[in-house]
């Protein structure tokens, strides 16, 4: 698979496409764009969530090979999406309920100023010789997504901040001096978007060789061979497949709809686990009000799909 649409493979995967996108640009018409956007997206039963701002593009879609193939085309023929990659998947079904183009500030909300990687960023890394870099002993490895992503996937020797958001991701690398003790540090995470950022944030802040991965871990599962891989687990994705595996084949990860945090097959058959409710990760933080108000949500989403619809709470 390369970053460019080819024939349906549904025997590897599923029928539907999903197209993980982004693009750093100078876009100050991003707020009519949304419209045509949105309308094209969903008259072609695209869906998913694209964000638009000042700095570019960033998001999700999932939809048919010709359809996705069609929206592509069309953000690729705007001047400043000309370079536009994308990741590519397949899902066995629409991972996403509707289509959504959000406004937004940033695109990947980091919430420091004058942070572009158009003029800095660090050094992207093929898939292909990540391995070496990180292997390297001068080089210090650095996770940049949040807590519930690296909890069921990391790369062997990478840092962890455990952080809840990307915007504590800055004040994690200023209150860590002992980053300065290796010459070499090598970022990674999902798609790409946030290690690119945090090239850009770290190379401000005066750290010089920074590398990230290019096209992030989906890359990295699709090109090199599980064994070769320095992947341990499974790597979180922000749709209804929760989770994929080298290959991009689809996780056995579910989602707790009540924290909206990834499950295991082995933590669903915990006491603490409701089906929409509670998961053995959250129960002890919410109160039985709160149960009890999922559980109404729940009862609603089951009703729906009884009656073959889809509830806007799923």
């Amino acid at each position: 698979m390369t970053d460019n649409l080819q024939a349906p493979r549904h025997e590897e995967g599923g029928a539907f496409c999903v197209a993980a996108l982004y693009h750093f640009a100078k876009f100050d018409r991003f707020e009519t764009f949304r419209e045509p956007l949105e309308t094209l997206c969903k008259t072609h039963g695209v869906k998913g969530t694209l964000l638009l701002a000042h700095e570019g593009i960033n998001g999700t879609i999932a939809g048919t090979d010709a359809a996705i193939a069609t929206v592509l085309a069309f953000l690729r023929a705007q001047p400043e999406f000309a370079r536009l990659e994308h990741k590519e998947s397949r899902a066995s079904k629409m991972p996403f309920v509707r289509m959504k183009v959000k406004l937004k500030k940033e695109i990947v909300t980091m919430g420091v100023e004058n942070i572009d990687p158009n003029q800095i960023v660090g050094t992207y890394v093929d898939a292909k010789d990540w391995n070496a870099l990180i292997s390297d002993p001068d080089t210090i490895v650095i996770d940049t997504r949040n807590d519930y992503e690296t909890a069921i996937g990391i790369f062997r020797g990478a840092m962890d901040p455990n952080t809840k958001t990307f915007r504590e991701f800055p004040d994690w690398v200023r209150n860590n001096p002992g980053l300065h003790n290796k010459p070499k540090i090598a970022m990674y995470c999902t798609g790409g978007i946030r290690c690119e950022k945090a090239t850009a944030f770290m190379k401000q802040e005066g750290f010089e060789d920074v590398y990230h991965l290019k096209g992030g871990i989906l890359k990295y599962l699709e090109q090199v061979p599980e064994e070769t891989s320095l992947w341990d687990g499974a790597c979180f994705v922000f749709d209804e497949r929760v989770s994929v595996t080298h290959g991009l084949k689809e996780g056995d990860h579910k989602l707790c709809h009540a924290c909206r945090n990834p499950i295991t097959a082995e933590e669903i058959t915990s006491a603490h686990y409701e089906e929409g409710v509670s998961c053995s990760q959250c129960y002890d933080s919410r109160t039985e009000d709160d149960r009890n108000r999922f559980r109404q949500r729940q009862l609603q989403i089951n009703l729906a799909k009884k009656r073959g619809e889809r509830h806007i709470g799923e």
